[in-house]
């Protein structure tokens, strides 16, 4: 696509004419191990974002979510995620499969500041600690052993921003409704007012009742 009046940035050189070099404290904040401020974080994070990019450079991003403290920390550098059914598609693990990079960030509800763990992952079908991971007697069938590289906290600007936690600025119903986007773009041939009823009350109450 052209864009009158584009100017691109293709080198290094052109990006650090923009954006000096960062100081010494963000420059040196990475880590290779959990601290214990690191593992108080998880445990009380009940969401996170895990982005994954196949070997042809195709992306994806995911999210988890349970329970606060879901992801479990074996030792300062190795940490499991519980994998619950969802849609099927794995796009996630497809990735891994040819490529084990990747990111996470874990978010605290009401927190600004993130923490973003980078590193090399396998998909697990059985482990005796997927006992340790069940919730309302779901079991997960699959996890994400991630064997951390880097890790590091990040500031709160893009939520300060965003004023994400605000209620106020909360508006819902900015969207047409799950059921109208799923009836408009996935699944035309099935009744609004069943999709209504699915994307209900009791779509909440069964998350933890259905298997791959």
């Amino acid at each position: 696509m052209e864009i009158p009046g584009l100017v691109e940035i293709t080198s290094h050189d052109e990006l650090r004419d923009v954006v000096p070099q960062p100081l010494a404290a963000a420059a040196g904040k990475a880590r290779k191990e959990l601290h214990d401020l690191d593992r108080q974080w998880l445990t009380a994070s009940p969401f996170c974002l895990i982005a994954t990019s196949a070997a042809d450079g195709s992306c994806d991003v995911s999210p988890k979510g349970d329970p606060a403290g879901f992801t479990k920390v074996f030792d300062d550098t190795t940490i499991a995620i519980p994998e619950r059914a969802g849609n099927r598609r794995v796009d996630g693990f497809t990735n891994i499969l040819s490529n084990p990079h990747v990111g996470l960030i874990y978010f605290i509800p009401g927190r600004g500041d993130t923490l973003r763990i980078n590193g090399r992952a396998r998909i697990v079908k059985e482990a005796p600690f997927f006992d340790e991971m069940i919730v309302k007697g779901n079991r997960p069938q699959l996890a994400l052993l991630v064997e951390i590289e880097e890790i590091f906290h990040h500031c709160s600007k893009a939520f300060l921003r965003s004023q994400l936690w605000k209620p106020e600025t909360w508006e819902p119903d900015a969207m047409p409704s799950r059921a109208q986007i799923s009836k408009t773009l996935e699944r035309q041939d099935t009744d609004l007012t069943e999709l209504e009823q699915y994307y209900g009350k009791a779509y909440e109450e069964k998350i933890y009742n259905v298997k791959y």
